[in-house]
């Protein structure tokens, strides 16, 4: 009997074959083993270690992190992994690899009794409730901004990702960090989640992203009531202690939200032993008082705004820029004191008729120039003594690039879509995350081609990861069998030969120095 219109039908394969839909992730694994990723997590983590049964830390860990570099959503996607034999099969082989004769006995025993090679839903939010500390929910207060304090299994888990950042600056040395620091709303329909300023349940983790290494330093899980502003200078400075060697200058982007005075202060004043003066370019409020500082701006004095095209040719955006002459109160206070500089950004409103019947909202940012047109208005303060335009320019890089990984975390990974209504479980699927999104970064930037340096995850997973493969063994010997008209066969030689090299501990390329 037909099972459908076109000439073809599904049946159940009666054989185990070794057949695998992901021939192309075993290179991350490779990449995470040479990156010390499992030993990092045997030895800051330890949930499991104590017990002799059951799955151990970085079974579990391992497994999370492969569900999200394939696109899985849940802990439920597990089951996906488990039911692809061929991956499961390599899996069990690059566990035991390398290990002691004692410990392989243990694994072994430990996968025997479980009876499957990725970890079931159930053992996944047990090991998950470990990063929930209840008595931190006690200190809540209604209707003000709080954080948990991370417990110990979640401060493990950010060491993990300390070293993950430390190997890929050992093997692409950076002198300079440019720290993009912003918050991302990530909706949830648990009750447990607390309203966000957009008017629905949310969590708001503040993420702090190292331009020049595609990598994310640090990131704080919060509610989503608490605001985006609250302690930026304590997560800035967690994020300077948490920076490798090698970097000698670090500078900081921010939105509104990093408007705020210890942060300048702090920044501007040199109180880092380690790195002193930090320049940056933080959005500035547009206050009563700005607005009046802006309005004082001779019409002359507007320049416009130019960007450059990838032939290098430059072009006009239609919006301008002027400097300020603008200090607030509390700059002002030492003379003595650093200087800071305000510029402002317009950009021309089209007119718009208004309906009839409706009133118009006064808008803080919205301005009319003596020749009668509307503008937008944006303020900036920075401690950077550069051309205004190419100041601009360097600000709004933040916008482009933190915004894409934002996308990446909660899209292309699992950060979109939250376990539990526990903030701890769900900080800790947050943290395994960002572990998945630094490996897939350094595999982008360490072995990868140039050609992919701005692919996103799912183009990675089409062209390299979501391959179709046959995984057999002969002498002793796994061999992943690839067919000979796929494209992809060649990059993953050559995957390979880029991660022996780095095994090798090829080379320091040293940019910025």
């Amino acid at each position: 009997m037909a099972q459908g219109v076109l000439p073809f039908q599904y049946k159940e394969q009666v054989q185990t074959s070794g057949l695998t839909a992901l021939a192309g992730l075993p290179a991350y694994l490779e990449l995470a083993h040479i990156a010390g990723l499992r030993d990092a997590i045997r030895r800051h983590l330890h949930v499991r270690s104590d017990s002799r049964q059951g799955w151990c830390d970085e079974q579990i860990v391992m497994a999370l992190i492969l569900l999200n570099l394939v696109g899985g959503e849940s802990v439920a996607d597990l089951e996906q992994l488990e039911a692809d034999e061929g991956l499961c099969r390599l899996l069990r082989q690059i566990e035991y690899h390398g290990l002691p004769r004692k410990e392989r006995r243990l694994l072994e025993r430990r996968r025997k009794k479980a009876g499957r090679t990725v970890p079931s839903a159930s053992p996944v939010f047990r090991y998950l409730a470990a990063f929930h500390d209840p008595q931190e929910e006690t200190r809540r207060i209604p209707g003000s901004a709080f954080i948990p304090a991370p417990n110990e299994c979640l401060r493990a888990l950010g060491r993990v990702n300390q070293e993950m950042v430390a190997f890929v600056q050992n093997r692409n040395v950076q002198r300079e960090a440019t720290l993009d620091m912003d918050a991302t709303l990530v909706s949830s329909d648990k009750t447990q989640a607390l309203w966000c300023y957009d008017g629905y349940r949310a969590y708001q983790p503040l993420n702090v992203y190292w331009f020049e290494q595609d990598l994310v330093v640090h990131s704080e899980f919060r509610d989503g009531n608490v605001p985006a502003g609250y302690q930026q200078l304590r997560l800035l400075q967690e994020t300077l202690e948490h920076l490798p060697d090698g970097v000698d200058k670090v500078m900081l982007r921010s939105d509104t939200a990093g408007y705020q005075q210890d942060l300048l202060r702090y920044c501007a004043e040199g109180s880092n032993e380690r790195f002193g003066a930090i320049e940056f370019a933080i959005g500035a409020n547009v206050s009563q008082s700005f607005r009046q500082a802006v309005g004082e701006v001779e019409e002359g004095n507007w320049l416009p705004i130019r960007r450059t095209d990838p032939d290098g040719r430059q072009y006009d955006t239609g919006q301008q820029w002027a400097e300020v002459c603008y200090v607030p109160s509390w700059a002002g206070m030492s003379k003595n004191g650093p200087g800071y500089r305000y510029l402002a950004t317009r950009k021309r409103l089209h007119n718009q008729l208004e309906l009839l019947g409706c009133e118009t909202v006064a808008d803080p940012e919205q301005m009319q120039a003596p020749s009668g047109e509307r503008y937008k208005i944006y303020g900036i303060v920075t401690n950077r003594d550069i051309d205004g335009n190419e100041l601009i320019q360097w600000y709004r890089e933040r916008c482009g690039k933190s915004e894409e990984v934002h996308a990446v975390m909660k899209d292309d990974l699992a950060g979109g879509k939250l376990p539990s209504g526990d903030f701890g479980e769900n900080a800790a699927w947050w943290g395994i995350m960002i572990l998945a999104l630094n490996l897939n970064a350094a595999m982008k930037r360490l072995v990868l081609p140039p050609s992919f340096r701005c692919k996103r995850l799912k183009a990675v997973r089409f062209g390299l990861i979501n391959l179709a493969g046959q995984v057999r063994e002969r002498s002793r010997q796994l061999h992943i069998l690839i067919s000979p008209k796929q494209p992809a066969l060649g990059l993953l030689l050559h995957i390979r030969e880029r991660i022996i090299d780095l095994a090798r501990g090829a080379p320091e390329v040293v940019v910025g120095s």
